[in-house]
């Protein structure tokens, strides 16, 4: 039976709604279909990867009709590179689906008392809106169709770009990526034919060998760019010839750092990053408040939607200029810094204590003195005694990562019975889950959905609950 359920193929399927996640559904014989790479409209044959007694998954075989709603995606890398997936739905369809499934998460999941939820704020700009990339260098090319059988191009060729989707160790070597302002296309460029020049060599990531692996680049709204290069070893000959033929190529690169990463991941936070030129990091802006980010610096990725993203947090708050406000989950401080001006005091708590180190100058460097930021778990650092010396919460600002908050976190903001609380998040589906929890001492007031990254299905969401 198991066998004959991974060849079922489901014929001239309509694709009938957006479901979550990037993900469209369709009904067959009453059980719901859940398909990628499609929008609702098309139809298509579907083969099963996934086949419950409710419910399958599966891929499209064959295509039939296209849906009126499709568009020609702008990218040539399209459906090939992990990144925005959306790009075949016009910006106005894809606020749609985001605003449905807020809703959709809010009422399935959280089955809780919801206000009126007005239409989602979409972004001005939905090219060349990240502030940060990171690119990969590898020695091992992703062949699209069309080169497979191409003599000139090869899987073993030394490319730079990003990883082909749901494949770990293959690289899509990138011509044009929107996603980021120039130099950033020009850089990655020069820095992977420089080295192609020079015979250096590529990272492989299956075996874990290679010198030249990753290339993050901010780009900042204040004219600021940073570029951190990440080498697999030292090689201090071939790393000052690169690094001295780019500084020459781009001038106005303002920060050049290089870090040296020997480990099997790509992760940054257990390594230091060297300063080539510049001051090591770069200011950005949030109406007139000041950020310094380094290499390492959590930011929001969207500078101008970021900004749209705290206005709404600072009017749900309702500040007056008397409250003290606690912001967990706090980063490198800048929702609290953000909505200062009409708080009496700021008390930020974030688990990592290098994001606390740049709070501290973040706050320093907006001259904010009544802002005090403390490294720990909020359920141990918030007892009594904290209370007692830094005062109880008259608002609390939440803004966890896309897993929601833990459990204890809930029965923590639960015991401090703040009478304004604004959750902040990244995914409706588990911020719903949380907001059935705190039902239990409060209410849904306001909820408002922001567009952080168009072309992709992730949504940023701000709800306000108010103590019963």
């Amino acid at each position: 039976m198991r066998r004959k359920n991974k060849n079922i193929v489901l014929q001239q399927v309509l694709v009938q709604d957006y479901a979550a996640e990037g993900k469209s559904l369709a009904r067959v014989d009453g059980k719901v279909i859940f398909i990628e790479n499609v929008v609702p409209g098309d139809v298509v044959d579907v083969k099963l990867s996934k086949n419950k007694k409710d419910w399958a998954e599966g891929f499209v075989t064959a295509w039939h009709q296209y849906s009126p709603d499709r568009i020609e995606p702008f990218c040539s890398h399209f459906g090939v590179c992990g990144g925005c997936r959306w790009q075949m739905l016009p910006y106005p369809k894809q606020l749609e689906y985001k605003q449905k499934q807020v809703m959709d998460n809010l009422q399935r999941i959280g089955r809780i008392q919801l206000p009126e939820i007005p239409p989602i704020l979409g972004a001005e700009q939905t090219i060349h809106y990240r502030n940060k990339l990171e690119y990969t260098f590898s020695s091992r090319r992703f062949l699209l169709p069309e080169e497979l059988h191409d003599p000139e191009i090869t899987p073993q060729q030394n490319v730079a770009g990003f990883h082909a989707r749901g494949i770990f160790d293959k690289v899509v070597d990138i011509r044009t990526c929107y996603l980021q302002e120039e130099p950033t296309n020009q850089l990655r460029i020069a820095v992977r034919d420089f080295a192609i020049s020079r015979n250096l060599p590529f990272y492989d990531i299956k075996s874990h060998q290679g010198w030249l692996r990753t290339m993050q680049v901010r780009i900042c709204t204040t004219g600021e760019v940073m570029a951190n290069i990440v080498y697999g070893y030292e090689d201090q000959a071939a790393r000052t010839a690169l690094q001295d033929h780019i500084l020459r190529q781009f001038p106005g690169l303002t920060t050049l750092l290089y870090t040296i990463n020997p480990k099997w991941n790509d992760s940054l936070s257990d390594l230091e990053p060297q300063i080539v030129s510049g001051k090591g990091y770069v200011i950005e802006k949030l109406e007139d408040f000041r950020f310094k980010i380094g290499p390492k610096s959590f930011f929001q990725t969207n500078t101008r939607q970021g900004e749209r993203l705290y206005q709404v947090t600072r009017e749900f708050a309702e500040l007056t200029g008397s409250q003290t406000v606690y912001d967990l989950y706090c980063g490198t401080g800048s929702i609290g810094i953000f909505v200062s001006r009409l708080a009496s005091r700021i008390i930020g708590v974030e688990v990592i204590s290098e994001a606390i180190d740049d709070a501290r100058e973040n706050a320093a460097l907006n001259n904010i003195p009544h802002a005090r930021f403390f490294a720990g778990d909020v359920s141990d650092i918030c007892n009594d005694e904290f209370f007692s010396a830094e005062g109880r919460p008259d608002v609390i600002i939440t803004d966890p990562p896309r897993a929601g908050m833990h459990e204890k976190l809930v029965r923590k903001i639960l015991d401090m019975e703040a009478p304004v609380v604004v959750y902040v998040s990244c995914n409706p589906a588990t911020q719903a889950r949380d907001l059935q929890l705190l039902d239990e001492k409060y209410v849904v007031t306001k909820v408002q959905p922001v567009d952080m990254f168009p072309h992709t299905h992730h949504i940023e969401n701000v709800v306000q609950l108010k103590r019963r």
